[in-house]
């Protein structure tokens, strides 16, 4: 078994033209089929992937469209972080939407991961904001995607007593919470 034969655990490598690469017909649908063509490209990627999974359309409507991944490798299919998950969620978005009529957004998903993951963000900012008050100084919380800043930004922005702020460029971009003074006014503010 020479070099190119050989397999290459977390990379996909397509050779040649088969029945299971994903289709080179224009993924620009009309809107009434929108919800199948990304079910069904998904599905095309995840089998490309190898991974044993299922993919059901949960739930659509004008502007939104949540694909659900199911099976023994939905775990892989999540990744680390969520990353797998947000990837395959761009990229289905990318090809897709290339059209500016009919554009929805696509919403990739694994059982309910993603709620799960956006209530520990908001339990993570109370807990923290209350320590920043309660010590009294800015505290700065590990760096992470721009969805979840968001998350914890509109988690902590009905927050009379601390803002937050972005900080950092890229990857490294991390938020600070940021306690008021007393008799400082002010809600929470998202800045950056």
């Amino acid at each position: 078994m020479d070099n190119k034969d050989k397999p290459q655990d977390g990379a996909l490598f397509v050779t040649g033209t088969s029945a299971a690469t994903p289709s080179t017909r224009d993924h620009d649908v009309d809107d009434e089929g929108k919800a199948e063509e990304a079910a069904e490209l998904l599905d095309e990627i995840l089998e490309l992937m190898d991974l044993d999974v299922d993919v059901d359309v949960r739930s659509e409507d004008d502007e939104e469209i949540v694909l659900d991944i199911t099976g023994r490798d939905a775990g892989r299919a999540i990744g680390k972080k969520g990353a797998t998950l947000d990837s395959l969620q761009f990229l289905l978005n990318k090809i897709l939407n290339r059209q500016a009529e009919g554009r929805r957004h696509l919403v990739v998903d694994s059982g309910d991961y993603r709620e799960r993951h956006e209530k520990g963000l908001v339990t993570l900012a109370k807990r923290e904001a209350k320590r920043a008050v309660q010590e009294g100084r800015t505290i700065t919380l590990q760096p992470m995607s721009a969805r979840d800043r968001r998350v914890i930004h509109l988690s902590l922005a009905k927050l009379e007593d601390v803002t937050t702020m972005s900080q950092g460029e890229g990857t490294q971009r991390r938020i600070q919470i940021i306690p008021q003074r007393q008799g400082g006014g002010g809600g929470a503010r998202r800045r950056g």
